[in-house]
């Protein structure tokens, strides 16, 4: 981003942090940095011996590390409303999803307002300032569901990237939903174009970006897939879907469409850079390396696939290839903590049991969490990183305590390997919406007293729920 002069007041200043790690274009760090805030963007960044700016307000990071906010790229946020659901603990995926449609067939406009006021909440105190969500349970009747998301995210001050999500292929055609939450391809397709017109905002320091989101695969028809990567095309939105979660899928790609699922996206026409993948865990090298030159970008989600024993992403070899890559916190309970500190830190670990304690490092698990995650979501230099320019969105890591006595010589590995830490402050545009540990918002606790009783409403026992020995077995995709 282009540089400009040190402004003579910034609206934000944070000072004197033990290192601000910026995650630029040249991944500076700067030890007793600064960073100011003007209009939502950054508009200065320094060292000790660099004039900085007044400011209308001023925050002390004194043994602190300042990273920018973090972005997280898969998440189904309504499922809080069924977090750790005991009677779906003891299956596998497919019973999980079966025992689960019938409750979120439930889900209405307050439904998701709370779950998404509640999860966005859960995860700016985990330091996350740009979350998108993967919603595509839709029942009928139960009104605009993106829409009541978007509303909680404008409350609370988050930059948010809801995804219009879809299942078009129920239990009569041989899926797993009920008929009640698909719809047509029509009716998916009109309406991804409404909400695309009613909220998408392609200014570089948008809060608000849709996204087109089928399912899977396997829970939406061939035409679907196609049409909506056309939608996409022409509406210049960017496309999302789950894909080669598991060893199963690939199994029933080439059993029913004689191709494996990267073929099969390649087919229906998303191997292109405005899409991004959940999960991507079984790839071959091969597979990797057309991903990668087609710039399909990957959300990794380590907990939910350690959850789901889907198996460990190539991360590594995704990005070397080209492919560029986010972190993902899932839905519940298939990840049922929103932590993106917590998905970093297990990236990290994941990454050095993969292939050597010298394979990943907390630097890596960083920058896949920002600017990989920028990049996933068609962002690269406006969020993800501190620049000028760059939008203002920043988080202040305490480094202090009895966790991180001893921990001198590396700000940056210290925050991931030591901890648990959340966050001190969330910055988002140049407003704080985690303050002192504590969300900003004041009306929290009457949203969790809603969330209870939308969430105890939406698990009361059906006199009738359906198995998998009464469903054929489909092939499922990422909850």
């Amino acid at each position: 981003m282009p540089r400009v002069e040190t402004p003579a007041q910034a609206d934000l200043l944070i000072t004197d942090a033990e290192l601000v790690a910026t995650v630029d274009d040249a991944r500076r760090e700067i030890p007793g940095g600064w960073v100011a805030v003007t209009d939502g963007t950054v508009s200065a960044l320094g060292g000790p011996a660099d004039a900085r700016p007044q400011a209308v307000r001023t925050i002390d990071a004194r043994g602190c590390l300042v990273t920018p906010g973090l972005v997280n790229t898969h998440h189904h946020l309504y499922q809080n409303l069924t977090r750790a659901f005991a009677p779906a603990l003891t299956g596998g995926l497919f019973d999980w999803l079966v025992t689960l449609y019938p409750l979120w067939a439930r889900l209405d406009e307050e439904a998701a307002h709370v779950s998404a006021y509640v999860g966005l909440t859960e995860l700016a105190l985990g330091g996350c300032t740009t979350s998108t969500d993967h919603l595509y349970v839709h029942p009928r009747g139960a009104g605009d569901l993106i829409t009541a998301e978007v509303a909680a995210a404008r409350e609370l001050g988050v930059r948010f990237h809801p995804t219009r999500g879809s299942m078009s292929l129920s239990v009569k055609d041989g899926g797993l939903p009920p008929d009640s939450v698909v719809q047509d391809d029509d009716e998916v397709l009109a309406d991804s174009q409404r909400l695309v017109e009613l909220h998408h905002d392609r200014s570089p320091t948008a809060m608000t970006r849709i996204a087109l989101a089928p399912c899977s695969p396997f829970s939406v028809s061939t035409s679907l897939m196609t049409r909506t990567a056309e939608l996409a095309e022409r509406l210049d939105v960017r496309l999302h879907t789950h894909l080669a979660e598991t060893q199963d899928e690939d199994a029933f790609c080439v059993a029913t469409f004689g191709r494996r699922p990267v073929d099969y996206l390649a087919d229906v026409g998303w191997m292109t850079d405005r899409t991004w993948l959940a999960h991507v865990v079984w790839p071959s090298a091969e597979e990797v390396s057309r991903l990668g030159a087609a710039r399909v970008g990957a959300a990794h989600c380590p907990s939910s696939n350690m959850i789901l024993g889907s198996g460990l992403a190539p991360v590594a070899e995704l990005r070397a290839a080209g492919a560029p890559v986010g972190l993902g916190v899932d839905g519940s309970a298939s990840a049922d903590s929103a932590s993106l500190w917590l998905e970093a830190r297990t990236a990290l670990l994941q990454g050095k049991l993969r292939h050597g304690a010298g394979a990943m490092s907390a630097r890596d698990a960083l920058e896949i969490a920002t600017r990989g995650g920028a990049a996933c979501l068609g962002r690269t230099g406006e969020i993800g990183e501190l620049s000028v320019g760059a939008c203002g969105d920043l988080v202040v890591w305490p480094l202090t305590g009895p966790a991180f006595a001893g921990a001198l010589s590396d700000p940056v590995e210290a925050w991931l390997r030591c901890g648990p830490v959340a966050a001190r402050h969330t910055v988002v545009a140049g407003r704080l919406v985690v303050e002192d540990g504590v969300p900003v918002h004041t009306g929290l606790d009457e949203q969790l007293a809603v969330h209870r009783r939308v969430s105890e409403r939406m698990q009361q026992k059906d006199p009738v729920l359906p198995t998998l020995r009464t469903l054929r077995a489909g092939p499922g995709t990422g909850p």
